[in-house]
């Protein structure tokens, strides 16, 4: 289960930030996650909740944002909805298919009580 690694790397992040600002206490944290990530945002919450514990982050609201994948078809430049890394191009057939959106996972931003 990566996502602890992920949870792990977001509340060190949220919380050296707030140090940073002059924050005490980290009470919500905005992402986006793509759903071609490979996050599973439940276990994302659940880990979220746990490595925050005794941290400026613990009792923060973690608020994920799912962005639909998108695909590009390097051989004939059409743009189409993705839902898997492994695509078939709908337009000509090609399998050179590049995953322009969907993979993301970056915090859009986070409050602070001071």
């Amino acid at each position: 289960m990566h996502e602890m690694s992920l949870a792990v790397n977001i509340v060190e992040l949220v919380s050296t930030k707030a140090k940073a600002v002059g924050g005490q206490r980290v009470t919500s944290v905005e992402l986006e996650a793509g759903k071609l990530s490979g996050v599973m945002i439940e276990a994302l919450l659940f880990c979220f909740e746990a490595a925050s514990r005794d941290t400026p982050a613990e009792g923060a609201r973690l608020e994920i944002r799912e962005v639909e994948g998108c695909g590009r078809c390097l051989d004939c430049g059409h743009s189409f909805a993705l839902d898997s890394l492994l695509a078939q191009c709908p337009q000509c057939g090609g399998y050179a298919v590049d995953a322009v959106q969907g993979r993301e996972l970056k915090v859009l931003s986070l409050t602070v009580d001071e």
